[in-house]
């Protein structure tokens, strides 16, 4: 009773405790304008001042997927991450060429939709989904169909609520880009001083001092001159903000007895599969990674390494298990059949089924419907019938008309089951209806060639996977590794008294989704830039694919120039470089000949003849254009040139003459819109970056990714 009664005298307490946490919840929840107070802030960033909404981002994103899963793409996470970057790039372009099209008056008019939509160049949505049967695009047909949607339909509001507002955007992005690419110009005076800059040689005598001729180790770079290099060349080592890490890896890839494992369960189910009535059935119901083609294959089409093993088992029969890769795998041997290596067929299809873009299959016609026109067009043509001509009227591959329905040359495994099964298992001259998921084909086989072996063989395969013993070994080793370490130097003494490598992954930005190296790791990314500083190691593990990670933060690189240490390993050989030139044409100072010069840096004296303006390449130099440059300057005819300093070396140069060869120039005009053509292209090729860089952007997708 006593304790009871403690615990009543102390509820108050408790009371008072919770009463204090839910008014700090509901406090922190309005200050945040989240749950009862509001609806929490949205913004994803901001462009130009204008902020981002997420839900018209993630709205933009879902189109994005929708559209890559029409063209059949799987959208992964890696591929949903390239989506992101995708959408928020190209609202930055949006959003400034919007401000641009609104300041220069930029439109597209009614009519110009219409004639992209029913015009000669139609989407290819609408070229793919309204044909006539002659294979063209049918414009009427599609005119018809989008003007009878009814108003607040699904299909009314994709059509005018997403795909004609895409349409105008691509189409007055389209005049922007070409209104800024015919400003392009390029003078005549130009294209006649590149004739003649491109028609003239000269004969000149050189000392070249390259900078191998002095040892590194001679020339000290401290970081006071790596410092004052990037402060010279700032716009050429900007960075973005980026993190590095060190890690260690605990593999928790399958090993020898997560396979015995699998090989183990795969003998089991033989008997099973062996017997099964129906071996398609039973591949697909119990999962199989593999699919059952119900088509007879030639023994040269069969790619899998040990199949001779498995071509000695008697019909009925399973060979296995066997490891293939990273499989188990059982084989049923359902038939075996001399049949042609090739064979030359003609058809005429019968739709009932069509397959759009990703893939997925939609009905175009009855099955009863299909049948009794095939069966018709059959007998049709035993009756005296021209094959061609039906196959030109009703015939609904259109991959084919153009030759007569005619396929030559097939091999086996190339079409659907039962056509394949038909034409290889039928002698020449055989003709028939087939149906496949297609629909009713009726076939002729013309000629075959060759001959050999066929196979009709039923897989049933799994991949190995790693057991969760294997994965609890791996986990719990990463985190006992984990346990306890503090600092970057405790990381470094455990990983080496534990025998693990130290892997190193750099430049990793707070949007990343992959790290090179490691892989799909968005967690990890987060864990770097969100809950750890330089030196923290984390007290857990990451798991990314078959392994896992910890990681200790070793960089923090702000955005700005690029600090220091980073960019030695950059800039260090030009830094060195920069001061051997120093010293290069130092020693030569004073000297007033060739001779000299070549004697005080130890050189020789060259001689190059008839060097080409149009093509900067001298032996023993290279393409140093500043060394070309000074060997056309009248200035240095018969003097030695003031000291070049190039990519590779020190070069003193002395012209000895000057001269025009004979050649067929390109004719000014002709030339002149050819670098106009070329100005165009890069215009068009660099347009969006430089609009990309001009915006004023903030980037806070990472509060929600």
């Amino acid at each position: 009773m006593s304790i009871i009664q403690t615990i009543r005298d102390k509820a108050w307490i408790i009371f008072v405790a919770i009463a204090v946490a839910l008014i700090a919840f509901i406090v922190q929840d309005g200050f945040q304008g989240s749950g009862m107070f509001g609806q929490g802030d949205t913004s994803i960033g901001k462009i130009n001042g204008k902020s981002v909404d997420l839900f018209e981002f993630e709205q933009k994103i879902k189109n994005y997927e929708d559209n890559y899963q029409a063209q059949g793409y799987n959208v992964n996470e890696q591929v949903r991450q390239q989506i992101r970057d995708e959408v928020w790039n190209s609202m930055i372009i949006d959003q400034v060429l919007n401000d641009r099209f609104k300041t220069l008056g930029f439109q597209v008019t009614d009519n110009e939709v219409y004639d992209i939509l029913y015009g000669a160049n139609p989407p290819a949505q609408l070229r793919q989904q309204f044909i006539d049967s002659l294979g063209n695009y049918d414009a009427q047909a599609a005119y018809t169909a989008i003007r009878s949607l009814q108003p607040g339909s699904p299909q009314h509001k994709s059509i005018y609520g997403e795909f004609i507002p895409a349409l105008r955007e691509a189409r007055i992005k389209e005049k922007y880009v070409a209104a800024i690419a015919n400003s392009a110009y390029v003078p005549k005076w130009l294209v006649e001083k590149n004739n003649s800059n491109n028609a003239q040689v000269a004969d000149i005598e050189y000392v070249a001092v390259p900078y191998t001729s002095i040892a590194d180790s001679t020339i000290k770079v401290t970081d006071a001159d790596i410092k004052a290099y990037l402060e010279k060349n700032k716009d050429l080592y900007k960075q973005e903000a980026t993190r590095s890490i060190e890690y260690v890896v605990f593999d928790a890839s399958p090993n020898a007895q997560d396979t015995a494992s699998l090989v183990q369960a795969f003998e089991q189910r033989k008997e099973a599969f062996k017997n099964a009535p129906d071996v398609n059935q039973y591949v697909s119901l119990e999962n199989s990674e593999s699919q059952y083609y119900d088509g007879i294959i030639s023994r040269k089409e069969i790619k899998i390494v040990n199949f001779d093993d498995i071509a000695s088992t008697e019909v009925g029969e399973v060979y296995g298990p066997y490891i293939d890769g990273g499989h188990v795998s059982l084989a049923r041997m359902v038939e075996k059949k001399v049949i042609p290596d090739t064979v030359k067929v003609r058809h005429i299809l019968i739709a009932t089924n069509q397959r759009d873009q990703a893939g997925n299959m939609y009905p175009v016609r009855a099955d009863n419907d299909a049948k009794e026109l095939a069966d018709s067009i059959a007998d049709a043509i035993k009756k005296g019938s021209s094959f061609t001509a039906l196959c030109e009227q009703f015939s609904d591959d259109q991959s084919s008309i153009a030759n007569g329905g005619e396929y030559d040359k097939i091999v086996t495994g190339s079409m659907m089951p039962e056509f394949n099964d038909f034409i290889f298992k039928n002698a020449t001259g055989a003709k028939g209806v087939v149906k496949t998921d297609f629909g009713y084909h009726y076939v002729e086989i013309l000629s075959q060639k060759g001959n050999g072996t066929g196979y009709k063989v039923a897989y049933f395969t799994q991949s190995i996977s790693p057991s969760d013993r294997t994965i609890n070994a791996a986990q719990i080793a990463a985190s006992t590794f984990a346990a306890g370490i503090k600092n970057y130097d405790q990381f470094v003494e455990k990983a080496k008294s534990q025998n693990l490598n130290r892997f190193t992954a750099t430049d990793i930005k707070n949007l990343d989704a992959n790290i090179y190296g490691i892989g799909n790791s968005r967690e990890l990314v987060k864990w770097i830039y969100n809950d750890a500083s330089v030196g923290e190691v984390s007290n857990t593990s990451f798991n990314v694919g078959n392994k896992y990670i910890v990681p200790v933060v070793t960089g923090d690189y702000k955005e700005g120039l690029m600090d220091v240490k980073k960019a030695r390993a950059l800039v260090e050989f030009k830094v060195r470089n920069e001061k051997k030139a120093e010293k290069i044409v130092n020693d030569a100072k004073n000297q007033a000949d060739l001779q000299s010069i070549a004697e005080a840096t130890g050189q020789l004296v060259l001689v190059a003849d008839s060097v080409s303006f149009s093509n900067p390449y001298v032996s023993n130099v290279g393409q140093e254009q500043k060394f070309i440059g000074s060997a056309f300057n009248p200035a240095n005819k018969e003097k030695v040139s003031a000291p070049i300093v190039g990519e590779q070396g020190v070069y003193f140069v002395k012209v000895k003459d000057i001269k025009a060869v004979t050649t067929i120039p390109t004719p000014v005009e002709e030339a002149q819109k050819s670098m106009i053509a070329q100005q165009k292209s890069m215009i068009g090729y660099r347009l969006f970056d430089i609009i990309q860089k001009s915006a004023d952007v903030k980037d806070s997708r990472s509060k929600f990714y």
